[in-house]
């Protein structure tokens, strides 16, 4: 059914990469989504109404809310789709990303409501009626909701939206919800025990937890997430595939939405070699890095001496110093300055995040297993983090 409704409405609906493509996915979604929230809101809410049921109207008024989600979706689609100007020179694509924070918003406020209704249902001990056609209404519903599961997972996978998977996981939490209170109906028709309050509670928690997770996932990308591995891995593979590249080191992704990326990065380049040629070679990298990933790309050249044995020694002895410290360690950038009394060796190293040595612990233990190599050398550390 989804791959139907991606050739009816969507053009060229493989070519995913393609922005316009991508927009009408999320438009397709949200769409549709309205729609089907809209249905489901109208049955649910007559049902509730015809029995009194507390938990059938939260979960009606649930999918109300699902349709405003959607109406923000759709939006967010559209506007992120707006070309880059002069007050917004990389686009913009992180309104998917106020997209998909809005809809998780508007799922906790709506949860927080909810609960409030069923704690006052559960004080007044006010008993429903449930019905055959509440029942069937139900069994429906969680089809559909699961369906709708199905069918915007797919569409968050294929372009990589956070909003389309936010509403994804609302969708599954949301059949999980009706499924609590279709079971509820079948146990208060069979044994007439009224448990339509509690099960009110049961189905907010669903929906705040389902807020919980969307707002989380909403919010990483907005505040800066690292990129995958393997995105990160095939950035290495194609730099270091061309001739005159040693070393790669400083590779920042930057993002600016869903598949809209800035890459920077530093290649280690002989100091010996033709400026020419390497900068040549860098130009090729930067253009099929763009290709690749739909995306700007800069590469700072860094000239590194690979012909001089005393700048090999000692960097081969530092590496094994670090080494020793923690596998974990790396360093790039390595130079000597030679004065009249001593020699500094001044490296950068990246250290993880939440190691278990401080900065001044790392140095201060390099320099004195350095000291033991060369009593005249002595590290100038430049300690960074990893933005991968």
């Amino acid at each position: 059914m989804s791959s139907l409704l991606f050739r009816i409405f969507i053009k060229n609906h493989a070519d995913t990469a393609n922005e316009n493509v991508r927009r009408q996915y999320g438009i397709l979604g949200g769409g549709v989504g309205i729609v089907l929230n809209l249905i489901l809101f109208a049955f649910k809410m007559l049902a509730g109404i015809l029995s009194a049921s507390v938990s059938m109207i939260a979960d009606a008024l649930n999918n109300l809310s699902d349709a405003g989600s959607s109406v923000i979706s759709l939006v967010g689609f559209k506007m992120s789709g707006k070309p880059a100007d002069k007050d917004h020179p990389f686009g913009h694509g992180r309104i998917e990303y106020v997209s998909a924070l809005l809809v998780s918003i508007l799922i906790l406020l709506m949860g927080i409501e909810l609960i409030q209704s069923s704690v006052d249902k559960i004080i007044a001990h006010s008993a429903s009626q449930f019905n055959l056609l509440s029942i069937f209404i139900l069994g429906a519903a969680i089809l559909v909701k699961f369906w709708m599961f199905l069918f915007n997972r797919s569409i968050g996978k294929k372009i990589n939206s956070p909003a389309s998977l936010a509403t994804a996981k609302d969708s599954l939490s949301d059949a999980a919800a009706t499924a609590v209170v279709l079971l509820g109906a079948v146990f208060t028709k069979i044994t007439g025990i009224a448990i339509d309050g509690y099960l009110g509670v049961l189905v907010s928690l669903f929906i705040l937890y389902a807020g919980y997770s969307t707002i989380k996932d909403a919010l990483s990308p907005l505040l800066g997430q690292p990129p995958e591995k393997e995105m990160v891995d095939e950035i290495e593979d194609i730099v270091m595939s061309h001739e005159g590249v040693i070393g790669i080191h400083d590779l920042i992704i930057h993002n600016y939405g869903p598949a809209r990326f800035m890459i920077s990065l530093h290649a280690e380049v002989p100091s010996n070699g033709d400026v020419l040629a390497l900068h040549d070679t860098i130009d090729l990298i930067e253009k099929k890095l763009c290709m690749r990933f739909n995306c700007d790309a800069v590469i700072h050249m860094d000239p590194v001496e690979v012909d001089n044995e005393i700048i090999n020694t000692a960097k081969s002895f530092i590496s094994q110093i670090i080494g020793e410290v923690s596998s974990e360690l790396t360093i790039h950038d390595f130079r000597m300055v030679t004065g009249p009394t001593h020699t500094n060796l001044i490296f950068d190293m990246v250290v993880p995040y939440n190691f278990t040595l401080k900065n001044e612990e790392i140095a201060a233990v390099v320099q004195e297993k350095l000291l033991s190599y060369n009593d005249t050398y002595f590290a100038v550390i430049n300690f960074d983090n990893k933005y991968i």
